[in-house]
């Protein structure tokens, strides 16, 4: 199809959305494919969207609706998932093994959903196997519509940060070495946007600053494990928004940025003219892996000092710059909760969940949640449940809302638990290991209330953060720490919770939270998309009644 063809399209899709009252359509089609890639100097098999790695922006507003043609040009199975995006009653899209078949290869799958009330730095990644080693991953950004206004001046220019862990080890290898029993190991260096910079004298600027403008830097950790460090050589950083949220505009040195997690800072150009280092590094790691990018001032005078800002040490320093994260309460933007954003505190809990990590070696390396590890069944758990069948693929609560005495005794099956629509739960995380973990929620954001050293009882929620903890999708237990959250469960869908380091993660420590409309109603969630690919026992069976309004 021509460019001239495609174009007209397009603007007739928008002009009939406007006609029809509906929000703006974006459209994306993407080429899957596999292509070498040498992002540590050693050629590796990387995977491609449209011939790139990272793959292509998602630049959208707030209510757009994003329609994304994928084409799998791979020779196995795939998934994206949309991390940090709410798909507010349309877990359809979600992208995981639990409510999506994955695309096959050599076919293609649209993927439809809406950045609804929603704004900030958000990324996408591939959701099955060891994906996410091998590339797929790129940005989402989702701006605010023009009539709400921003807590801070326009920037002169928008720069992504997408740095992550990596091995040089292509994802098939390390796949095996998972289903052998065998952990992953250290990786082999840190990239920021898909590279590191030598340091020879050779390197060409990442990104140039006029000086005396404020640039916004949206900064994602897309990698399997690692937290790192971000910094940039001789300049503070102000952070202005975490996962979807205004925040408090606190300036720091560096922040540590968590699997998973994302931040948006401010930094001014108002240093000598020269060259700098944006330096990116492992952090509670028995090995010290850096990655730098360039930044040159447009009148730069000199090179970059080879002198790199030392990381932080420890992570007591970690848990109190969390403790300094703070809501902005008084910007006007989308904002969760619908019985009350400035008073969650004060809304009654109905349930605590309490999720312990563990780890064993008894059936070959395994991860779990309460001695529950997760396994994922081949007719994904949200169309066995919309097809009545869930009763055949999986049981609902498995694990109960307690950890249980002996986490080392693990049961492989699909974890899924129930949640009450509209419910407000509290959700303890508490790791007894010796490494930093890091959780995701999809389809939510929850209230960070609380991260501490030691063990929950219920008298630690006197030092809950009660008025303006910030509302995001991503929080990090330290070791022999718990961390505490509060969400109202007014998604309905299957949503899946999940550690963000991709070994623990793929060998079993995630689960499936299952929130269902009481009523069947499309006020609550949507109908099964006529477009939606049927695999396992449901593929061939008659599709159910449609949700009534």
């Amino acid at each position: 199809m021509g460019g001239k063809r495609k174009l007209w399209l397009s603007m007739l899709c928008l002009l009939a959305a406007a006609v029809q009252g509906e929000d703006p359509y974006l459209y994306y089609t993407w080429n899957v494919t596999y292509g070498t890639i040498s992002p540590l100097g050693v050629p590796q098999q990387g995977i491609l969207i449209n011939g790139q790695f990272p793959g292509p922006e998602i630049n959208s507003t707030s209510n757009n609706n994003i329609v994304v043609n994928v084409f799998n040009n791979l020779d196995e199975p795939f998934l994206f998932t949309w991390h940090g995006i709410q798909h507010r009653k349309n877990s359809w899209q979600d992208g995981t093994p639990g409510t999506s078949c994955p695309i096959a290869p050599g076919t293609n799958y649209t993927y439809h959903f809406q950045v609804k009330d929603q704004i900030g730095t958000f990324f996408y990644y591939p959701s099955l196997g060891v994906h996410r080693a091998a590339g797929g991953f790129g940005g989402l950004r989702v701006f605010s519509r023009l009539l709400i206004p921003v807590p801070y001046a326009d920037p002169e220019d928008e720069y992504w940060v997408l740095m992550g862990d990596w091995y040089t080890k292509s994802h098939n290898i390390l796949r095996k070495f998972l289903d052998t029993g065998r952990s992953l190991g250290s990786p082999q260096g840190v990239l920021i946007n898909g590279k590191t910079a030598k340091g020879d004298g050779s390197d060409e600027p990442l990104y140039t600053m006029i000086p005396g403008k404020t640039y916004k830097y949206r900064i994602c950790n897309v990698g399997l494990k690692d937290a790192l460090n971000f910094r940039i050589q001789g300049h503070s950083i102000k952070l202005v928004e975490t996962e979807g949220s205004h925040v408090v505009q606190n300036v720091y040195d560096s922040l540590d940025v968590h699997v998973g997690q994302c931040f948006t800072v401010l930094v001014t150009a108002d240093k000598d003219p020269k060259d700098y280092y944006m330096v990116a590094s492992t952090r509670f790691t028995k090995y010290d892996l850096t990655a730098k990018a360039l930044i040159r001032y447009t009148n730069s005078a000199g090179p970059a000092s080879p002198e790199l800002p030392p990381s932080p040490v420890g992570w007591a320093w970690s848990l109190n710059q969390f403790r300094s994260f703070r809501w902005n309460l008084t910007a006007s933007a989308a904002r969760p909760n619908p019985q009350g954003s400035y008073h969650y505190g004060q809304i009654n809990i109905t349930r605590t969940i309490k999720l312990a990590n563990s780890v064993s070696r008894v059936q070959g390396l395994r991860y779990a949640i309460n001695a529950v590890s997760h396994v994922d069944p081949e007719t994904p758990l949200k169309l066995a449940e919309y097809y009545g069948v869930a009763d055949k693929v999986f049981n609902y609560n498995t694990i109960s809302d307690e950890p249980p005495f002996d986490l080392n005794s693990i049961t492989k099956v699909p974890n899924v638990i129930n949640a009450t629509f509209r419910d407000f739960i509290e959700i303890i995380f508490e790791n007894h290991g010796k490494t930093v973990q890091s959780y995701n929620l999809d389809g939510y954001s929850f209230f960070a209330v609380a991260i501490e050293p030691g063990r929950w009882s219920p008298e630690k929620r006197k030092n809950y953060n009660l008025l303006d903890a910030v509302s995001r999708h991503t929080i990090q237990v330290f070791p022999k720490s718990w961390a505490a959250i509060m969400l109202t469960f007014d998604n309905a869908g299957m949503w899946n919770l999940r550690s963000e380091h991709a070994e623990n993660r793929y060998l079993g420590q995630q689960l499936y939270v299952s929130v269902l409309s009481p009523g069947r109603s499309l006020r609550d969630e949507y109908n099964l998309p006529d477009t939606q690919l049927l695999c396992g026992i449901v593929k061939d069976m008659p599709k159910p009644p449609p949700y009534s309004s």
